[in-house]
């Protein structure tokens, strides 16, 4: 078939519209072969085609490298095709928006110029290239951007730490498409007022019925960038117990999360586990799931949540979240530290992932390499407790109590007095000989707000435990035990049983820690301790054994790396098989 420029309508089709006839159909691989082959002719005999067919060709080209995730060779197909496409707008006299009828079979197929640049950004943040892709659909006229250029751009923007610019951008997609919640929520994220962001959708919420809980929705998202947990989820309460939006996986993932950022680790679990009935290939918050799980000493669980997510998808951060949680509390710190790290390189954003390879790194003595990791996660979660606790216990470990103490002083002023901030800036207080007062005064006040909330009580127990003052350390601790059973609490109790020597009672309360977390090793060395007044010889012999062990596992940091490189090469725990 030769060529030639496009036949009028009736006539056969040239091979350019038969090339854009498979891709309209999807059938990129055919594209890939065909488009390939012709380009190469057309490189071989420049009169072969039109410069716009040699435009077309070269987008079709690029778009079945993209579907190919082929994104260098994309990029540089499209930026070709985007060259053609400058030379042919000299060339044309006639605009294609003149609506002439001699260009109409042109404009009409010829793939959009903004659509091409559109693509290239994606490739761009595809290859991690963020700044190329901003500036890519920064050289798109205002104008011309559609909403998904504009949420692209304002996503770019925010990651690249360039507020007002996302601001602006998030702002226009809402002017475009009033419903974009996703926009919205980038918008509460970014500090604007709930009550601007509410008015640019309430021409809406007023015209289409159904829609009143909106209002109430941008309300409870408010609360939630402000970090001020305990209307959020009092706001996402009201709106889950209406009978129209009961049951709803992402409210429930909300609740979960909130939950769990206010310390309440009971109620954040069981909305979790709620979520996860309602969708079994649920992915988004089930690395918080999965951390909660691994600090209450549920191992099992969590490698069964672990091989679960796997098979829902590889491509995602949270799966190998949960898995480097299972090596983390079963002290393989090294296959933590990988796991961690393939995470950040799935999803930079992942705060998770962030917490967990500090960890990692800060049980393994690598305390700067941590802060690093803690300090981002702060970047991209502002309101989260636990990244600046992550941080704060760095601080301590390197003996900066004074960074320390400035830190927990600034989260207890952005973040508000409550039970969390007071027993944070507590522990800090804890470690300075000086402020042991200051440090009994907070956490009386964190347990007048919150008598159940654990940290707290473990603190006082430390300093009442400091103080010799046991008996007032057990009334304590029974009294936190009245409502719910915690390992740790169990594990305090039996110390101070033993500082006043009720062994019997001792040895039930460690008893009871263990069946808790049968991992927890403090209760297990102080059952053993009471096993060798009973029996000196064989609790000698498990002494040794146990120091041996210990030695093995957290000896060899050197080697840690080369350990985790090892992982890198045999990927079959993966839950990849």
């Amino acid at each position: 078939v030769s060529p030639g420029p496009p036949r009028p309508a009736g006539g056969s089709m040239s091979v350019v519209e038969h090339v854009r006839e498979m891709a309209a159909a999807g059938l990129h691989s055919n594209v890939r072969l065909l488009s390939g082959l012709l380009l190469t002719m057309s490189g071989n005999n420049p009169e072969l085609f039109s410069p716009s067919q040699k435009y077309q060709l070269l987008v079709y080209h690029a778009d079945s490298l993209f579907h190919d995730k082929e994104y260098r060779n994309a990029v540089s197909k499209y930026t070709m095709a985007l060259q053609q496409k400058k030379a042919l707008s000299k060339t044309s006299k006639v605009r294609p928006s003149t609506g002439n009828a001699a260009s109409a079979p042109q404009s009409q197929c010829l793939p959009s110029e903004i659509e091409v640049k559109y693509k290239m950004a994606e490739c761009y943040t595809m290859l991690k290239q963020d700044k190329d892709a901003i500036a890519i659909l920064d050289g798109i006229p205002s104008r011309q951007r559609t909403p998904k250029i504009n949420m692209m751009l304002a996503n770019l923007y925010k990651k690249a730490g360039q507020e007002r610019s996302s601001v602006t951008s998030y702002k226009e997609v809402l002017r475009q498409c009033p419903l974009a919640l996703d926009a919205i929520l980038g918008l509460l994220s970014l500090s604007v007022k709930g009550a601007e962001v509410a008015s640019m959708t309430i021409n809406i919420i007023q015209s289409i019925p159904n829609l009143d809980w909106l209002s109430v929705w941008i309300k409870a998202y408010a609360f939630v960038h402000t970090g001020d947990n305990t209307r959020a989820i009092n706001t996402i309460c009201s709106l889950e117990k209406k009978s129209l939006l009961r049951d709803n996986v992402d409210l429930l993932g909300s609740l979960a999360d909130l939950y769990f950022r206010a310390g309440d680790n009971k109620n954040s679990i069981l909305k979790f586990e709620q979520a996860q009935m309602l969708d079994p290939y649920l992915i988004k918050g089930m690395d918080v799931y999965g951390y909660l799980l691994a600090r209450e000493g549920r191992l099992e669980d969590v490698e069964n949540l672990g091989c679960r997510l796997f098979n829902i998808s590889d491509q995602h951060a949270e799966p190998w979240v949960v898995s480097g949680c299972h090596s983390f509390y079963s002290k393989r710190y090294s296959r933590a530290l990988y796991l961690g790290a393939k995470a950040i390189q799935l999803n930079s954003n992942s705060v998770q992932a962030l917490l967990l390879k500090g960890a990692a790194l800060r049980n393994m003595g690598r305390v700067q390499e941590a802060i690093i990791h803690f300090r981002e996660a702060i970047r991209l979660a502002p309101c989260r407790l636990d990244c600046y606790e992550g941080l704060i216990e760095c601080y301590l470990a390197s003996n900066s109590i004074r960074e320390a103490m400035v830190m927990a002083n600034n989260v207890y002023k952005t973040l508000g007095a409550n039970a969390q901030t007071l027993t944070l800036l507590a522990t800090v207080c804890l470690e300075d000989p000086v402020t042991q007062e200051k440090a009994k005064t907070l956490l009386d006040k964190a347990l007048t707000q919150r008598p159940d909330y654990i940290k707290a009580v473990v603190k006082k127990a430390e300093l009442l435990s400091r103080e010799q003052k046991y008996e007032d350390g057990i009334a304590l601790l029974r009294n936190a035990l009245a409502n719910q059973s915690d390992c740790v609490l169990h594990r305090i109790l039996g110390d101070f049983l033993v500082a006043v020597n009720e062994y019997q009672e001792a040895m039930d309360q460690y008893s009871i820690a263990l069946s808790l977390d049968p991992n927890d090793q403090k209760s297990l060395e102080g059952l053993q301790k009471m096993e060798k007044e009973e029996s000196p010889t064989d609790a000698t012999q498990e002494e040794d054994v146990d120091d041996m062990e210990g030695s093995g596992e957290e000896g060899d940091l050197e080697g840690s790396d080369s350990e985790a490189a090892q992982w890198a090469d045999q990927e079959q725990w993966f839950g990849m098989q």
